[in-house]
């Protein structure tokens, strides 16, 4: 069972800026007398640097119809999931952006004002924003990591040390979630990508802009930091 959110946060707010940047170069070297040099002007993409294009916020829940739990998965989460009826719930959001200051972008004229960008891998980073069980029977959630919970499930001699391993546990679980989600969320990030950049390449004059993803592959940075209290916080 999932409950997912997908917000394609399509990078809106950093294209604006990109834009107003962009718009005011154009501008600035759009003076009578003055050749300018299309090609010369998408090299400045390069600027950018990192290119947040989408974003995705998603809920996940681990039942006990799913068998890639590894063998810490099973001696914490098993008894919580098969035997009390509980449910995991991981809220987790997921990151897409492109560096477009490597090597592997790639600006090929392809004749007057005609052009392809060759992109270069994607990466993306996953940040666990809460994690919390739903305990079916009573038909209520519980926080994460709550003592009279760890008691119940492990018994009073569960320690730090027990409670950072279920801590990696439950950051391997989410990673192993993500990994599937970005696998169906390929062509949503690369059209959201497409449509950014050739939105700004044709603010620097250029007329027909081709976006080649052949060489382009997604590639997990980082596991990102857990989150767990933020919303406490707010």
């Amino acid at each position: 069972m999932q409950i997912i959110f997908i917000s394609g946060l399509i990078g809106f707010g950093t294209a604006v800026i990109i834009f107003i940047i962009f718009w005011i170069f154009k501008l600035k070297y759009s003076a009578p007398g003055r050749t300018i040099n299309i090609h010369t002007s998408l090299e400045e993409l390069r600027s950018v640097g990192e290119l947040v294009v989408f974003k995705v916020v998603t809920k996940e829940i681990v039942t006990t119809s799913m068998h890639w739990l590894g063998e810490k998965g099973k001696k914490y989460f098993q008894w919580l999931i098969s035997t009390k009826k509980m449910a995991m719930i991981f809220e987790f959001d997921i990151d897409f952006r492109y560096n477009l200051r490597s090597s592997d972008f790639v600006i090929e004229e392809q004749g007057e004002k005609n052009f392809r960008l060759k992109m270069p891998q994607c990466f993306y980073e996953v940040h666990i924003r809460d994690i919390s069980f739903y305990d079916e029977q009573n038909a209520k959630f519980l926080p994460w990591l709550l003592p009279d919970l760890l008691n119940r499930a492990f018994g009073s001699g569960f320690n730090e040390s027990d409670k950072n391993l279920l801590l990696e546990e439950a950051k391997y679980q989410a990673t192993q979630m993500a990994d599937h989600l970005v696998r169906k969320m390929r062509s949503e990030v690369e059209n959201s990508a497409r449509q950014t950049l050739e939105a700004l390449s044709k603010n620097f004059g250029a007329e027909k802009v081709a976006i080649d993803f052949t060489d382009s592959k997604l590639i997990q940075s980082q596991l990102g930091p857990i989150l767990l209290g933020e919303k406490s916080k707010k």
